[in-house]
């Protein structure tokens, strides 16, 4: 017979009784105490960051890619001039989960965002599936960042009629929405993305405090460009361009693939409204990237609220702004979705700003890379310290630096690789259903832990009761829904993969569960 093993967690006079191979295993939670004490131990991060810096990391990772590469795709494809009104469903969703994140980032200040939210209060199994799915969100996200740098880039050179080999210019293939099928484009590999990818990854290396300065400086920049987009090109704003403001319609929802309300494109995608938005919902994830820092702020339950909510107000105004004057300026079908916004500067006869802009997009997407890759080898940092992945690779921090070395080279391999091969569309898909679903489960998580534990200190709580996070569940799930099938198919073959890991390898050396167990 088996015999049963008990953990006493560290502030919780319960002990935890578990039988190795039980089906209770996978649902036991860690206690609040329990994540507090870890934030005592000696592999921990350093406290630097403040608000502003926070806000600025938050800033860095939304404005960039949403406003510069992902208002093309989802106007040309999707919305047309409706495009305004996907920002505002997008933020409108983002808001609830903001809030959610919020709460529970002042609660539980550690590395690792909704992995470390669902440990705490839906069990083992779920903080796997989360922390398995965050790990596709940023490492897609940040090859699909890498990728609209790569075309910005392209586009300043050729300013100056440089051009490169077109062997080393894009992916090998590309989905044609005219025809619903995968084309070859007749390149090798985008190289551009390459170099980008494995520059950011040197400056992750070196240390936290280095690569928030680099971004506040960078964040600046982008600003200003961002301005100078919406106050420039509002003087060529032409108004017939707005009509018809929604030419896919205004919904575009669907169910698994099939859709049940609005248009449908050659290749079964939803169109419309609500389709837009699912796909522009990849420009706010760098939101929730701010929590994964909560351990390295100076005063997380105050500072990371702050820089949460300050970034999604800020990046959603000027979001809007920015997709209304790109609409205005080119015809939706018109609009180039590699490089839309300088482009559309090149249609209005002005190089000049068309040089400008393709500097700023440089430079912002540039920190929009930066964040995320600065976010995913802290997710490996929290699986890897509860025994989920081996922690002398994916637990190793830098004894000069203080950064998760190993695990920052291994996502900075992974972001080449996908930014080399594989087309901007399929990659913002693809995060897209990962990022939705992360949020889900933090909204749940919410409604979870007040309930579970709701004498815990709450420095910030998301207000109006259990309405914000019900309405940010059924607001994710709505734009889960208005993705592609294949995006469904996508998420299911990843889970089964992660799930796959777990069973082999983290089940047996998870900490909580196997007190005994080698890392």
């Amino acid at each position: 017979m088996e015999k049963s093993k008990t953990a006493t967690l560290p502030g919780n006079s319960d002990s935890v009784e578990t039988k190795v191979g039980r089906p209770n295993q996978l649902f036991q939670t860690k206690s609040h105490e329990l994540l507090m004490e870890e934030l005592r131990g000696e592999n921990r991060l350093r406290r630097v960051l403040g608000p502003i810096q926070l806000s600025s990391l938050g800033v860095g990772a939304i404005i960039g890619t949403g406003i510069f590469v992902l208002t093309g795709i989802a106007a040309h494809d999707r919305t047309g001039p409706a495009l305004m009104l996907s920002f505002v469903a997008a933020g409108i969703t983002c808001v609830f989960a903001a809030l959610c994140y919020a709460e529970f980032a002042s609660m539980v200040p550690v590395a690792g965002s909704a992995y470390t939210y669902a440990y705490a209060t839906m069990g083992e199994l779920f903080a796997w599936i989360i922390g398995w799915d965050l790990i596709l969100e940023y490492a897609v996200a940040s090859a699909t960042v890498a990728h609209g740098w790569s075309h910005y880039f392209q586009d300043f050179l050729a300013f100056f009629n440089i051009h490169l080999p077109h062997a080393f210019t894009n992916a090998p293939f590309d989905y044609d929405p005219t025809s619903g099928r995968l084309a070859s484009t007749g390149t090798w590999f985008d190289l551009p993305a390459i170099v980008i990818a494995t520059l950011i990854t040197i400056i992750l290396v070196k240390g936290i405090r280095e690569s928030a300065s680099f971004n506040a400086a960078i964040v600046m920049v982008k600003l200003a460009i961002v301005l100078f987009v919406i106050v420039v090109g509002a003087r060529y704003v032409n108004p017939a361009n707005w009509h018809p403001f929604a030419p896919f319609g205004l919904t575009g929802f669907s169910f698994f693939g099939h859709t049940i309300m609005g248009q449908t494109g050659p290749g079964g995608e939803p169109r419309g409204m609500l389709a837009g938005a699912a796909i522009v919902f990849f420009a706010y994830i760098g939101f929730d990237s701010v929590s994964t820092h909560a351990e390295e702020a100076r005063n997380p339950s105050r500072d990371v609220p702050i820089g949460i909510l300050t970034s999604l107000i800020l990046c959603t105004i000027l979001y809007i702004a920015v997709a209304a004057v790109l609409t205005g300026m080119v015809p939706y079908n018109q609009i180039n979705i590699d490089a839309p916004v300088s482009d559309a500067f090149r249609q209005a006869g002005l190089p000049w700003a068309q040089l400008i802009v393709s500097i700023g997009a440089i430079a912002g997407i540039t920190s929009v890379l930066l964040v995320m890759m600065l976010s995913q080898p802290r997710i490996f940092l929290a699986m890897a310290r509860d025994g989920l992945l081996p922690t002398g690779f994916f637990g190793a921090v830098h004894e000069r630096f203080r950064t998760p070395w190993k695990a920052t080279i291994l996502t900075g391999f992974a972001v080449c690789v996908m930014g080399a091969f594989l087309p901007l569309r399929i990659l913002a898909e693809l995060v897209n259903i990962g990022t939705l679903l992360a949020f889900l489960i933090v909204c749940a998580a919410v409604l979870i832990m007040r309930r579970t534990h709701p004498d815990v200190p709450r420095p910030f709580r998301a207000p109006l009761g259990s309405i914000v996070p019900i309405l940010g569940i059924l607001c994710c799930l709505l734009l889960m829904f208005s993705l592609p099938a294949e995006n469904w198919l996508r998420l299911v073959v990843w889970l089964a993969i992660g799930l796959t890991i777990y069973f082999a390898y983290g089940r047996r050396h998870s900490r909580l569960s196997n007190p005994g167990a080698k890392p």
